[in-house]
């Protein structure tokens, strides 16, 4: 079909055209791509390909005649995006079911919503009509960038078929569609052998249970529509509720860009105003100190909330570790336990899987660890294999049955609950201990500088990921793929271990020799937290370099910071000042601030 200028190319010759762009008035019946007919001059109604009479143009109205009716005035040529833009409120709008409006907005503007082939195409496929749908599949391929294509449409249109006649019970009917028209194609013979199994189904039921299939009908159809039309230029047959689909990747795209999106919201577009843009306020972001716990009496080395967010432990100098139990309701904590009996204080503290346990480690120079039942708060285990031993360190397996330990004397254990030694590693000065999802992997930094993975089933190593100064400590995201890594003097490196490369440095924090842990936290870990020797928390957005907040309160280095893993809104920070600081959104939040609207705050406690 050529449009106003047979010399253009094929795309362009399927896209809207008007029959008066070129400023001459039509004085013919000009097809549109949506099934209308325009009105003629004379004003006479045409019926379009709806069934409904096109209004006849009064001779006031019909054209904007200058002087008396000596000219006509030029409609605007529309763009190639103003076209676009036009078919896509046409196709949502017809989706609506306001197909009479659907037929105005298409007269008026010269365009049509698709080729009259898809939609001749689009109505034989709904009304079931088999053999005709095939057959405008030829004048289809005319259209196609790959007429390849073809033959995975025809396969797709057969394969329904095929399921219809099964439905209603005409078996011999399926079985002649299954030998004489699916199997000749040569394609995707895996598809035919288990639509052949589909034969023994003994009622409808089973069939549509075994194929996963809607039966026989309109959804089945249009299902079937969406998935033939992957394999149309746009020009011919729009994509199915593209509008929706550009409006649900532009809302998205903004709640990636926005710095403070800390919540998980319906991905629909119901729960969302498209007459704003998306931002969300800092006073929804922990930047604000909701407590200050301060139970232990000297510097808080570690802190670490339980899996599922229901608890904060925390390690102390003073000896002890307090399990504190976390009101979801208010986010507010209060004391749960005190566990004591560390002689040389508590660095670091890992909860099991289940949270049933939690381990206690300590400084360079204690050579146990305590393994404790949080529920009665009694000392399930006391390890130490020899006096000698530093055991600083330590991660749990991901069945719960076993955990590794070391430290930086060269020690490195598997043991079991009741701390019975299962496997060791020689040699390996151990900073900082992590297991992977595997059950196999354990990475390990070391004295060298690195990031190692040892398999404790067949004893092999590998190097992960080599820095050019001490990792004093580093944690890895829920999926395995990135780890966070507390490196002296440099800083928070992020390192995808997969590929094996560094990411991102991340600026503004102080790190010298001190042993800070930071963590990824927020709604989908987007965050990223660190404490830091200039007695600040520092919050960056995963992927910006800058930091996003700066927490001040602490009056001391902040040894470590935790994410609750299940209020994205609750962060917590151990100092050496003696206190723990938990972080919140601003305590008061007018309608606009709970709206989301984007304002500043102060980020001072």
């Amino acid at each position: 079909m050529e449009a106003n200028g047979g010399g253009q190319d094929r795309d362009s010759e399927l896209s809207c055209r008007n029959g008066t762009q070129n400023g001459e008035s039509s004085s013919t019946v000009a097809a549109h791509s949506n099934g209308l007919i325009s009105v003629t001059n004379n004003g006479n109604a045409v019926s379009n390909n709806n069934g409904v009479a096109a209004q006849p143009a009064s001779n006031n109205n019909s054209s904007s005649a200058a002087d008396g009716g000596s000219g006509v005035k030029k409609k605007k040529r529309l763009s190639q995006s103003e076209e676009d833009v036009i078919r896509l409120i046409g196709q949502h709008l017809n989706d609506l079911g306001l197909n009479q409006t659907v037929d105005l907005l298409m007269q008026e503007s010269g365009c049509r919503l698709e080729h009259p082939s898809a939609t001749k195409f689009r109505n034989h496929v709904i009304e079931g009509e088999w053999d005709k749908a095939e057959s405008d599949l030829n004048e289809l391929k005319a259209l196609m960038h790959s007429p390849s294509a073809i033959v995975r449409m025809k396969f797709l249109l057969l394969q329904q078929k095929y399921l219809e006649y099964l439905e209603d019970g005409k078996v011999l009917e399926a079985l002649q569609v299954l030998r004489a028209e699916l199997t000749p194609l040569k394609y995707n013979t895996e598809r035919i052998h288990i639509l052949s199994g589909y034969l023994m189904c003994s009622h409808a039921e089973d069939l549509r249970a075994k194929a996963e299939w809607e039966g026989k009908g309109t959804a089945s159809r249009t299902k079937l529509l969406d998935k033939l039309q992957t394999y149309l230029p746009p020009s011919v047959m729009l994509p199915p509720r593209r509008l929706q689909t550009l409006l649900k990747q532009a809302v998205e795209l903004q709640r990636e860009r926005c710095l403070y999106h800390n919540t998980k919201l319906d991905s629909g577009l119901d729960s969302v105003s498209l007459l704003l843009d998306h931002s969300c306020s800092r006073k929804q972001f922990p930047c604000y100190t909701q407590q200050i716990l301060t139970e232990h009496c000297n510097e808080v080395w570690f802190c670490k909330f339980s899996n599922d967010g229901t608890k904060l432990a925390t390690g102390s100098k003073d000896t002890t570790v307090i399990v504190w139990q976390v009101d979801m309701d208010i986010q507010q904590l209060k004391l749960m336990k005190t566990l004591e009996g560390h002689a040389y204080g508590v660095s670091y503290l890992a909860w099991s899987p289940d949270d049933a346990y939690l381990i206690a480690c300590g400084p360079d120079d204690c050579s146990e660890l305590w393994l404790w039942n949080v529920q009665t708060g009694e000392l399930r285990t006391k390890m130490s294999q020899s006096h000698e031993d530093s055991l600083t360190s330590v991660a749990w397996n991901p069945d719960g049955k076993r955990f590794v330990t070391g430290g930086q004397r060269g020690q490195f254990y598997q043991c079991d609950l009741d701390g019975n030694l299962l496997d060791s590693w020689e040699g390996v000065r151990v900073q900082c201990l992590w297991c992977l999802s595997d059950g196999r992997t354990v990475l390990a930094s070391d004295t060298h500088q690195r990031i190692r993975g040892y398999n404790f089933e067949d004893l092999t190593d590998r190097n992960i990921v080599q820095e050019d100064h001490p990792i004093m400590s580093f944690t890895v995201s829920k999926n395995g793929r990135l780890a966070l890594l507390n490196v002296a003097t440099q800083g928070v490196h992020l390192w995808d271990l997969q590929d094996r490369v560094l990411v991102r440095k991340y600026q503004g924090v102080t790190q010298g020799f001190y042993t800070i842990h930071s963590c990824f936290g927020g709604h989908n870990e987007d965050f990223i937290a660190s404490g830091s020797e200039d007695h600040k928390v520092y919050i960056w957005h995963r992927r910006s370099e800058l930091p996003i907040a700066e927490l001040t309160g602490h009056t001391r280095t902040v040894n470590c910071v935790s994410w609750n893993p299940v209020v994205p809104g609750l962060l917590a920070s151990a100092s050496d000042d003696g206190t723990i600081r938990i972080w919140g959104p601003a305590p008061f939040l007018d309608v606009q601030d709970a709206e989301g609207l984007n304002e500043c705050c102060s980020m001072d406690s």
